[in-house]
């Protein structure tokens, strides 16, 4: 793995005050080994979305689960991966 990227998309529920998103995560981006897959709508709010690529990725074992709990950041410096992060907010809930 040389690249990640990942484009979530943010919905704020006003009615109960919780913030959701969804993501899609595109791995090798433009390269002969690129893959994406979509990670739907769960809680979280803030950079949880970035934790959340993190654990996906290593659930799906495109990387090691790992054992120190290093975290994603760290990660990806020690394997100089690039890594890309957006998220849009205030997103409608059916673009989710």
């Amino acid at each position: 793995m040389k690249t990640i990227d990942v484009n979530a998309k943010e919905w704020f529920d006003k009615v109960n005050g919780n913030s959701y998103f969804s993501m899609n995560i595109t791995i090798d981006y433009g390269m002969k080994t690129e893959r994406s897959f979509y990670v739907p709508i769960q809680y979280g709010y803030g950079d949880h979305y970035r934790h959340e690529a993190f654990r996906e990725i290593q659930e799906r074992k495109i990387i090691p689960k790992q054992n120190e709990r290093l975290p994603y950041w760290q990660y990806y410096a020690n394997k100089n991966i690039i890594a890309r992060h957006y998220k849009q907010e205030k997103c409608p809930k059916r673009e989710l």
